[in-house]
């Protein structure tokens, strides 16, 4: 694992500025995961408006959360290049523009580009700074710090669900959308509490600087006298190849692709996108399944209201209860739990025929859906640490977008062929299950290997025999390397009768 104190802000970690930054962080996570769920209370009605199928209408949501985890390369890029102050603000005038837009749209098709494609990639532009930010400036309290800032999800889902009710009474859906972008362009404000920490970084630098000057000395004092050191000309193969490395080197500078030699985050990729491929339809279809049941609006808009504040308690709480000293030494088994628990949730749904099933269902989605969410990013950093973090949210939203593409439209075609919701919630069920199952698998595996490893490292220290044997070796091959061949037969015999001569012989 990476170094803990590698990539982090300069000066006292865990408290001060950083809680301002929580804040900030809570706001733009929070907008990012709640809006696409809080939009399903408009997709029958816009469904009924433009004459949509269950799937087509889905693909608004799917399109939306497919671009902000897909478009987690470029924002991971721009955090690196800029810092995530102004990323996030740039973020949240997209997400405004793009929601006012849709205001305008004659057609769904319209609605996929303004509330899928703008609007998402506004979205995209505020949760990987907000993200990788909370990393920078706590690491004893990390845990706690990423479930407060996830706790922004469900805070802004239980504010936006009756809020978009509302919205749709008095304004329409157009209307609605109008007043959303101009809410939305509070993410600005979050993004400018997200104070630059450019300091570590202008330190880091001038070390690398000091050093690099150093090494172009090429003098090296030894027993008084001034020696200098070997410089190697460039010829032009040479340049060639250097020019090769440094187009690579840029590349790996913003997305570090050795990432996927790494066998904790191959697992956690794997994982995570087949999760994924179950773990938003279900919300998305909560408030229509209720509607198609018969329940009121308000009624199944409240049963999102009862997710997110169950959801808002869960957060928190799982954070705690990662931070401490039994958990967080295996939180990967914590999470792996998490998963599996939200997909049982799912396969049980079915069973829930009346409003009161339908909120104990609710509560206990909230529930799962918290705990997952609470350890996403934190389990993502315990194995990667801060230094790469940036470029593994990078790369692990990318390959995750495909499935979160998918999960949405592929229930609502279950929904149209069968006439029936329970089969969407069987099938994100045991996706669920599935991935958690196989996350705790190879974690198991993953822990078991870590541990081999170490003590293998332990044993080659501790043994002086071993050691010995290395060096010894290292001698015999060099002794070997430097006084064999027929060339210097003339050199062996010259140093064999200058012994002689020194013993007299």
């Amino acid at each position: 694992p990476a170094p803990a104190e590698a990539g982090r802000a300069p000066g006292p970690l865990d408290g001060g500025w950083g809680w301002v930054v929580v804040f900030g962080a809570f706001i733009s996570i929070g907008f990012a995961y709640a809006f696409p769920k809080g939009l399903a209370i408009f997709f029958k009605e816009i469904q009924d408006f433009f004459g949509t199928s269950y799937s087509e209408i889905a693909w608004v949501s799917s399109i939306m959360l497919a671009t902000t985890y897909g478009a987690g390369p470029i924002s991971s890029i721009l955090v690196n290049r800029y810092g995530s102050r102004p990323v996030v603000m740039f973020g949240g005038l997209l997400c405004g523009v793009g929601m006012i837009s849709a205001a305008f749209c004659t057609s769904i098709l319209q609605l996929y580009i303004c509330v899928g494609f703008i609007t998402g990639f506004g979205l995209a532009l505020n949760l990987q700074p907000s993200v990788i930010i909370i990393g920078k400036y706590f690491l004893k309290r990390r845990p706690i710090a990423n479930g407060l800032a996830m706790a922004g999800s469900p805070v802004m889902l239980c504010t936006l669900a009756p809020l978009n009710q509302f919205l749709f009474d008095n304004f329409g859906w157009r209307g609605s959308f109008l007043i959303l972008g101009a809410i939305l362009l509070n993410c600005c404000v979050a993004g400018a509490l997200f104070r630059p920490i450019g300091a570590g970084t202008a330190l880091a630098k001038t070390k690398v600087t000091e050093e690099g000057k150093d090494a172009l000395k090429g003098k090296i004092i030894e027993d008084g006298t001034e020696i200098s050191s070997p410089v190697k000309v460039p010829t032009e193969n040479t340049t060639e190849e250097e020019g090769g490395k440094d187009c690579f080197e840029k590349i790996n500078q913003y997305l570090d692709f050795s990432l996927f030699k790494h066998r904790g985050f191959l697992i956690y990729l794997i994982g995570n996108v087949l999760m994924f491929l179950g773990l938003f339809a279900p919300i998305v279809f909560l408030a229509p399944y209720a509607k198609h049941t018969g329940i009121d609006e308000y009624s199944a808009a409240f049963l999102l209201s009862i997710l997110a504040i169950v959801d808002m308690v869960a957060r928190p709480a799982t954070g705690i209860i990662a931070n401490s000293k039994w958990v967080r030494p295996r939180i990967q088994y914590f999470f792996s739990f998490a998963i599996a628990f939200n997909g049982a949730c799912h396969l049980l749904c079915p069973l829930a025929s009346s409003y009161t099933g339908l909120a104990v269902y609710s509560g206990f989605f909230g529930l799962a859906f918290g705990m997952v969410c609470a350890m996403l990013f934190e389990t993502l950093m315990d194995l990667v640490g801060a230094a790469r973090f940036t470029s593994a949210v990078g790369l692990v939203t990318i390959a995750e977008c495909c499935t979160i593409l998918l999960g949405p439209p592929i229930g609502g075609i279950l929904i149209d062929t069968f006439g029936d919701y329970k089969y969407m919630f069987i099938k994100c069920g045991a996706v669920m299950v599935l991935a958690g199952t196989f996350l705790f698998i190879m974690n198991y595996y993953n822990y078991r290997m870590l541990a081999k490893e170490e003590k293998e490292r332990k044993r080659k220290e501790e043994d002086p025999k071993s050691v010995r044997t290395e060096n010894e070796g290292r001698k015999n091959w060099n002794k070997d390397s430097t006084l064999d061949g027929p060339e210097l037969e003339p050199l062996r015999k010259e140093g064999e009768g200058v012994k002689k001569e020194m013993n007299g012989i």
